[in-house]
């Protein structure tokens, strides 16, 4: 091949290669809010990966806890059908900012890294983050037995952001999917994994893994949908939602069901905020 036709050749490769990568894209309207109604639809970003909160059923249908949520919230605030993205904690942010999706609602955290970049809704969810072993593990009983450990985290979540600020003496390792996580617990490829209480227990449930939570709570978090900046109708829509459905037992209803019937969904998120 001439080198002027190889030189085209590559530079058309480059432009295919840019056109691909910002296929994901799409124009971001000015009311995300007015745009949905018109529509019919609003796109909602979460894993289908991380249960109780989105994971696929037995028929391959997305479900869990902020699933529930977010076809409630669209209800609520006039849009009728919730098309979901898959995607991973990593891209959340970005995705919002490419107009990906309209809002992210998987157990996402308002940490202030976010919150400078994305805007949130009022939280409709909390959690407990507790350290997860092998049953056979005897050595790892609390927070600082993970000294020069392998502590699995999922990427992009607040669990990565925590651990790396909290446990500068242990061997973090990320991993996109979180199933991917526990089953390098199971191999022993790592010591640890650092999740939710809800999250943990449910995958060791579900998968009949042979493993544990140790220790206190490491840290406690509320969750929130996450949203483009510059929105504010879709974010005063989206908080008089969840307003309206803590209550009128809307949330605690949909928590009972999906993260367990004694779990006080709504007194833990004021007793989170108390402590903010």
């Amino acid at each position: 091949m001439k080198l002027h036709h190889l030189v085209r050749s590559i530079a058309c490769a480059a432009v295919l290669g840019c056109v691909a990568y910002a296929a994901d894209a799409q124009i971001i309207p000015a009311d995300i809010l007015a745009n949905a109604r018109a529509t019919g639809v609003i796109r909602v970003a979460n894993t289908q990966s991380s249960p109780p909160w989105s994971l696929l059923d037995d028929k391959l249908q997305v479900a869990g806890y902020d699933v529930e949520v977010a076809k409630e919230v669209a209800r609520r605030i006039g849009v009728a059908k919730v098309v979901f993205v898959a995607d991973s904690f990593k891209n959340f942010v970005d995705g919002l900012k490419v107009g990906k999706y309209d809002l992210v609602m998987n157990d996402v955290t308002p940490t202030p890294e976010r919150e400078k970049q994305i805007d949130f809704s009022a939280p409709y969810g909390v959690e407990e983050f507790r350290i997860f072993v092998l049953n056979a593990n005897s050595d790892i009983k609390e927070k600082t037995d993970l000294k020069a450990k392998r502590v699995g985290v999922t990427t992009g979540s607040s669990n990565e952001t925590w651990a790396r600020a909290n446990l500068k003496e242990s061997d973090i390792r990320t991993y996109d999917n979180g199933g991917f996580v526990f089953n390098d617990l199971a191999n022993g490829r790592i010591d640890a994994v650092i999740v939710s209480h809800f999250g943990g227990m449910k995958y060791a449930t579900v998968n009949k893994l042979p493993i544990k939570e140790v220790g206190k709570p490491l840290t406690f978090q509320l969750s929130a949908a996450g949203m483009v900046k510059g929105q504010p109708a879709l974010k005063s829509a989206v908080n008089k939602a969840i307003a309206d459905m803590i209550a009128d037992g809307t949330i605690d209803r949909l928590s009972r069901k999906w993260v367990g019937p004694q779990y006080d969904m709504i007194g833990d998120i004021k007793e989170a905020l108390k402590q903010q």
